[in-house]
C-alpha cells in the first residue's frame, strides 16, 4: 500500500487544483455577456435560422410552419472527430516508443500495423476533402 501513496497524493492535488481553477474562475472571473457567448454553438460560424414546414393537420392540408432550428455546419464536428482520430493515435505510439528495446519484432511489426490502418484513414480523409480549409 506504500508504493500507491504517492500516486494518490498526486492524484488529489490535481483534482484539487481542477477543483479550485473552476471556482476561482466563477469567483473573480469578468463577468461581461455578450450575444455569441451566450450562444450554445460558439465556433465562429454564425447559424442561419430555418422555418421547419410540416404537413397541417387541417382541413386545408397545406403545410405550416410549426418551429425553427439552427442549420449548424457539419464541417466542425468532423474536424473535432479527426483530432480526436489523430490524438488517440499519439496516445497509442507514446508506450509503444518508451518500451521499443523490450518489445522486440512483435511489438514493431504490431505497430507498423496499427500506423499502416491509422495511414489508410487519414488517406481516406485527404482524398475526401476533409482537411481542406473552406
Amino acid at each position: 500500500m506504500n508504493a500507491y501513496v504517492p500516486i494518490m497524493i498526486l492524484g488529489a492535488i490535481g483534482v484539487a487544483f481542477a477543483v479550485f481553477s473552476v471556482f476561482i474562475g466563477i469567483a473573480i472571473g469578468p463577468k461581461r455577456y455578450n450575444r455569441a457567448k451566450l450562444e450554445p454553438y460558439e465556433c465562429g460560424i454564425e447559424p442561419v435560422e430555418q422555418s421547419l414546414l410540416y404537413p397541417s393537420r387541417s382541413t386545408a392540408g397545406g403545410p405550416v410552419a410549426t418551429g425553427s432550428v439552427q442549420r449548424v455546419p457539419v464541417k466542425y464536428y468532423l474536424t473535432a472527430m479527426l483530432f480526436i482520430i489523430f490524438d488517440i493515435e499519439i496516445v497509442f505510439l507514446y508506450p509503444w516508443a518508451v518500451a521499443f528495446d523490450s518489445l522486440g519484432w512483435f511489438g514493431l511489426m504490431a505497430m507498423l500495423l496499427f500506423i499502416l490502418n491509422v495511414s489508410v484513414a487519414y488517406a481516406y480523409e485527404w482524398r475526401r476533402g476533409g482537411l481542406s480549409w473552406d
